[in-house]
């Protein structure tokens, strides 16, 4: 057989593609696979770190159920208790926790003045005035201090407008033994309040001693019925009839 012209140069550059297996061994198809994969669009559609986070967060919430109920009822009612937690959660961030604090009927107002001193302030402020000689002072914190202490036992609810004979009376109710004494101070307090009097020791004395007999006397225990009296905050009778009608 005569050779074709040429024939030997063509079959000599094609030899090695004849001569390559048609399945590559596990390095080089490793190694093409690897290629492959580097492709950047590849990269571009595998789910990020946010889309695993998501679809595990769903699928759990998924596998919630009711008793005799199916996932998309139990799913909702979770979502709905996720959203509300995450809506106080942000309200407390935003104003701060709720202050928790006793409801008590004590108000700024004293006898138509804004006085914030508790009884133990107005007691001591008193006696600082006792101890200076001024008598006029002494007497109207002392019987501030009365009023004040009934209030903050709530024994007797002094609201604004209430007046210092009508004070008086309201402890009376509680305290009938004391009525007497009551009144006596109710005036002594109104001689020096708005009267212009200086005062005297005595009438210091007086004030101060009805103060402290009302201080170590126990509360008085509820009345069935009766005017002028409600339930206080803390379940004990609180007379409201201090107020003038």
């Amino acid at each position: 057989m005569t050779p074709v012209p040429g024939s030997a140069l063509g079959f000599a550059a094609i030899a090695p593609w004849v001569r390559a297996p048609l399945e590559p061994d596990a390095p080089d198809a490793r190694d093409l696979l690897l290629d492959e994969l580097s492709d950047p669009i590849y990269a571009e559609t595998q789910p990020t770190w946010f889309d695993l986070l998501s679809q595990a967060v769903l699928d759990w919430f998924a596998s919630w159920q009711l008793v005799g109920g199916d996932g998309p009822p139990a799913l909702a009612l979770v979502v709905i208790a996720v959203l509300l937690a995450a809506s106080i959660l942000i309200a407390i961030l935003l104003y701060g926790l709720p202050r928790w604090r006793r409801r008590s009927t004590v108000t700024d107002d004293l006898f138509g003045e804004t006085d914030r001193r508790t009884a133990r302030e107005l007691r001591r402020d008193a006696e600082k005035a006792a101890s200076a000689g001024d008598w006029a002072t002494a007497i109207a914190e002392r019987y501030r201090a009365t009023a004040r202490g009934l209030d903050e036992r709530t024994i007797v609810s002094v609201l604004p407008g209430t007046t210092g004979h009508g004070f008086a009376r309201a402890a009376a109710a509680h305290y009938p033994e004391l009525r007497a004494v009551l009144e006596t101070a109710a005036d002594r307090f109104d001689d020096v309040r708005y009267l212009g009097q200086e005062g005297d020791a005595a009438g210091y004395a007086h004030v101060r001693d009805l103060d402290e007999r009302l201080e170590r006397s126990p509360a008085p225990h509820a009345r069935m019925g009766g005017a002028g009296t409600g339930s206080g905050t803390d379940g004990r009778t609180v007379d409201t009839a201090a107020v003038p009608r």
